[in-house]
C-alpha cells in the first residue's frame, strides 16, 4: 500500500473546518462547571482544554488525573510537564472520590502521569484511588486509564485487584514512530501491558491512537490488529494536535472519511467499540465502553 493511499491534508496555517468545536452549553455542564470553579475541583477535562467536554459532562461523565501534575517521561506528544514530581499525596484519593460525589459524576476516568520515580510506579496509589471512590460512589463506574508501570506484573496486579470495569493504556503510535513519540515507552511493552490484564481478570481493555504524526494507513491497520491479538475490546483514534511549538508537528489532518474507514476496518476486526474520528479523545464516549 503506498503512502498515496493515506486519506490526508497537509496541515495548513489554520485548523480544518472539521477541527473546530463550539463552546460547551447546556444546563447540565453549566451546573458541573459551577460545581469545579466552587469546590477548586480538578479534572483533566477542565486542565486539558477538552474538545469533548460539555458532551462528556452532559452524559454525567469527567476524567480526574491522579499524583500530580509532572511526569517522569517526556513524551513528543503530550502538554504535561517533564521534570521531579512533587511528593505523592496520601489524601488525594479521598479527595478524587469526594469531586466525583460533589459532580454526580455516573461514570469516572482517572489518569495519571508516569512516576517512574517511585517504587511503585504509584500503583499503591492508583489502587487506593478506586477504592476510595467505590466506598464514596458505590454506583459510579470506573475506567482506569494506566501508564505502563513498566511492565512490572505486581504493580499491574494492584489495578486487577480492585478490579475497574474497563482498564485502558494507551499505545499514542504506530510502531515506527514510537521511539520518537514515546520515547521511554515501548511498544510490544505495552501491548503486553493490555495482553497481561484482559488475561488476568480485566473483564473490558482499551487502547487509543493518534493520527497525523506520519503513519501510515497500513502501520494504522497493523496496530489495530496487534491491538486485537492482543484481545483488546476497545479503541480510540483521533487527531494529534501539537501542544505547543517544543512538541512534535502536526504532519497531517486526517479526513473525517478515513476516520470513518478506521472504524469499519476495526468493528470488522472485532472490537466492541470503536471511536474514530478527528476530535476524539481517550475518555470520548467511555460510559458506553462498560458494555
Amino acid at each position: 500500500m503506498s503512502t498515496d493511499s493515506i486519506n490526508h491534508v497537509k496541515p495548513p496555517k489554520g485548523k480544518p473546518k472539521w477541527l473546530r468545536v463550539k463552546l460547551p452549553t447546556g444546563k447540565k455542564y453549566t451546573q458541573l462547571r459551577g460545581l469545579v470553579d466552587k469546590y477548586d475541583l480538578h479534572t483533566i477535562c477542565t486542565s486539558g482544554s477538552c474538545p469533548n467536554m460539555g458532551e462528556c459532562w452532559g452524559e454525567g461523565t469527567a476524567t480526574f488525573m491522579i499524583l500530580g501534575n509532572v511526569c517522569t517521561r517526556s513524551c513528543g506528544f503530550c502538554g504535561v510537564k517533564t521534570g521531579r514530581p512533587e511528593t505523592v499525596d496520601w489524601s488525594e484519593p479521598e479527595k478524587v472520590a469526594r469531586s466525583i460525589k460533589i459532580m454526580s459524576i455516573k461514570h469516572a476516568v482517572i489518569t495519571s502521569v508516569d512516576r517512574d520515580d517511585l517504587k511503585d510506579m504509584g500503583s499503591i496509589i492508583w489502587a487506593e484511588t478506586v477504592k476510595a471512590i467505590r466506598r464514596m460512589n458505590p454506583t459510579t463506574t470506573l475506567e482506569t486509564l494506566i501508564p505502563d508501570f513498566q511492565g512490572i506484573e505486581r504493580h499491574l496486579d494492584r489495578i486487577i485487584e480492585v478490579s475497574p470495569e474497563v482498564v485502558s493504556h494507551n499505545m499514542e503510535t504506530v510502531k515506527r514512530l514510537t521511539r520518537e513519540v514515546r520515547i521511554q515507552a515501548k511498544y510490544e511493552r505495552s501491548l503486553e501491558v493490555l495482553r497481561y490484564l484482559r488475561e488476568n481478570g480485566i473483564n473490558r481493555t482499551k487502547s487509543g491512537i493518534m493520527l497525523g504524526l506520519g503513519e501510515l494507513e497500513e502501520e494504522v491497520i497493523q496496530t489495530m490488529e496487534d491491538l486485537r491479538n492482543a484481545k483488546v475490546d476497545v479503541v480510540t483514534i483521533g487527531q494529534y494536535l501539537q501542544p505547543t511549538k517544543k512538541h512534535l508537528p502536526v504532519q497531517q489532518f486526517i479526513l473525517p472519511e478515513q476516520f470513518k474507514k478506521y472504524e469499519e476496518i476495526g468493528l470488522k476486526m472485532g472490537f466492541r467499540h470503536v471511536e474514530s474520528g478527528a476530535l476524539v479523545r481517550s475518555s470520548y464516549k467511555a460510559h458506553k465502553h462498560i458494555n
